[in-house]
């Protein structure tokens, strides 16, 4: 009794964080105790959220409470020291939610180690050993530990149930076998649990040799990818080498047309300004004779008759002069065309080892233009709201479920599986698909806009449900700090700086089939943040995280 006693005492005074006896004990305000170092540490942890919770109970506390040592608990912990405890099992031989636990032991139970068909009780190493120690339970069958042991009990009779009735295909007890299973054909659940064994063994040889077949056909499958890898670089490398080949051929026979035709249009431009200047002579000297004539014409008719003959002599060759079509060069025109044509023939008819599912997705992807101003990106743009069923518990929706704002305390919602239970995260209600475009005004300290598919994790702190932590989420971070601002890009756990103008309105272009996203900061000009090119294989929603008390994100009316 004492031995109970002086245990039970270890674990009251225990810390449950660090799971040793208490140090420099302290008491928050919720009635749980800790070492005043793992509770400083704890609360340490939660400093950026401004909000402290109990690690036992997770009530939550702001401010941050004043921690000062419990002298009384202090002295009783002293004494137990003085009182000679035996030292505690290690922390992992204690019973988790997953585990046996000991049916025997009191207090915090440790791991069971065997189960007894026989007792149907789960025994940890020290309560096990009457098992071993007395031949009171020789007969006693042992087996690994287990919570169904009271399904090998008869619930009709409360006998174990020792016998395996083939009629029925069901285990059974004694009594069922002289009572309701008279006429079956039964046995011993042993003398079956032998026979199952034998085609258990068969079974297990038949996975065994399947698993050798699968695992041939994974090396056969990874040398064929390996082959395809090799075989891709390879004809990109010699592809690059004969496109570049073709493009400096192209060059050349481009500068060589390009001096051909300068220099006949220097010959050309030569001659016809020499002909320009011929006339200009002969325009001169026709204005000269029209003035002589005109001015005999009032002369009297003496000096009229003397003078015509000489003066209405024309002088010089009157002859036209050709002037050629106004287009010199058309003929070079329609030969580069004529090149050009027949390369692209070439070019769609010969180069055969492009794979037309890249051709097609190339014209798909090239169809329309990705939008340059924001009037186009106004024509992609789709109104969203906030899905309520995803919020955390901590971020209050309003404005038509457009809006978030992140509250010290939790907001009434019932427990839903799609809902975020630790990251302040929410998606949108509405998935996107093709050409979508809308835009985030926040305020504040920080803001996490992000696009993720649907099945990204909800559940607990970790890079699984967190945006941008992972392959399921891409994510820009805003952040305002003492005057100072920066942009980061994450995806995958892997970050990126970025830079552009402050803005608190941002912007996201995505185009799903095309598998085109980008972040824009959108102020009086839209000014491109980051550009992913990627795959989008599963269906994709909007998303919001805040960081601090009262800061707030919405998705903007456009139209």
């Amino acid at each position: 009794m004492e031995a109970k006693r002086v245990k039970l005492d270890r674990e009251t005074f225990s810390c449950s964080i660090c799971l040793d006896l208490l140090k420099d004990p302290v008491t928050i305000p919720c009635g749980h105790s800790y070492c005043m170092n793992c509770v400083k540490s704890h609360w340490d942890g939660e400093a950026e959220k401004e909000i402290y919770s109990c690690p036992q109970c997770r009530k939550t506390f702001t401010p941050r409470p004043v921690l000062v040592k419990n002298t009384m608990l202090a002295d009783l912990v002293e004494e137990l020291k003085k009182s000679g405890l035996p030292a505690a099992p290690a922390d992992h031989c204690y019973a988790g939610p997953d585990d046996v636990a000991c049916d025997v032991c009191s207090g915090r139970k440790l791991k069971a180690t065997k189960s007894c068909l026989i007792c149907l009780v789960s025994y940890c190493d020290e309560h096990l050993q009457p098992h071993y120690e007395s031949s009171a339970f020789k007969k006693h069958k042992l087996v690994e530990p287990s919570k169904k042991l009271q399904e090998n009990i008869c619930s009709q009779h409360d006998e174990v149930m020792k016998m395996f009735c083939r009629t029925d295909q069901q285990s059974i007890c004694y009594l069922c076998s002289v009572d309701q299973h008279k006429d079956h054909d039964t046995v011993s659940a042993a003398a079956e649990r032998t026979e199952r064994q034998k085609e258990l063994e068969v079974s297990r040889l038949n996975i065994q040799q399947r698993i050798q077949e699968r695992q041939k056909d994974v090396k056969l499958l990874q040398q064929e990818l390996e082959a395809i890898n090799h075989s891709a670089d390879k004809t990109v490398e010699d592809s690059e080498k004969m496109f570049t080949e073709l493009i400096r051929l192209m060059e050349k026979r481009s500068s060589e047309v390009k001096q051909q035709v300068r220099s006949q249009q220097e010959t050309e431009v030569r001659r016809v300004k020499e002909l320009q200047e011929k006339l200009q002579q002969e325009i001169t000297e026709l204005k000269r004779k029209e003035a002589e004539l005109k001015k005999l014409s009032h002369t009297d008719h003496a000096q009229f008759l003397q003078n015509f003959p000489s003066v209405s002599q024309l002088s010089g060759s009157t002859s036209s002069i050709n002037i050629r079509r106004l287009c010199y060069f058309e003929d070079v025109t329609a030969a580069v065309s004529e090149v050009r044509d027949k390369l692209q023939d070439v070019l769609r008819e010969k180069l055969t080892n492009i794979s037309l599912t890249v051709i097609e997705f190339d014209l798909r992807s090239n169809s329309q233009p990705e939008p340059r101003t924001r009037a186009e990106f106004l024509k992609y743009s789709r109104e969203l709201t906030l899905d309520p069923n995803t919020a955390n518990k901590r971020m209050l929706l309003s404005a038509g479920n457009r809006k978030a704002t992140l509250r010290r305390l939790e907001q009434i919602y019932p427990d839903h599986p799609h809902r975020f239970t630790d990251w302040t995260q929410v998606l949108s209600r509405e998935s996107l698909t093709g050409r979508c475009y809308w835009e985030v005004e926040w305020g504040r300290k920080e803001l996490d806009v992000a696009v993720s598919y649907k099945n990204i994790s909800r559940a607990k702190i970790s890079e699984a449900s967190g945006f941008g932590l992972n392959d399921k989420s891409w994510a820009v971070k805003c952040k305002t700090q003492n005057n100072l601002w920066n942009y980061r890009f994450s995806h995958n756990n892997v970050q990126t700086a970025l830079s552009g103008p402050w803005s608190f309105r941002i912007g996201v272009y995505l185009d799903q089939s095309a598998g085109v996203l980008s972040f824009y900061s959108v102020s009086e000009t839209m000014k491109l943040l980051h550009r992913v090119q990627t795959t989008f294989t599963q269906p994709l929603c909007a998303g919001l995280q805040l960081h601090y008390i009262n800061d707030t994100a919405e998705f903007c009316k456009l139209k």
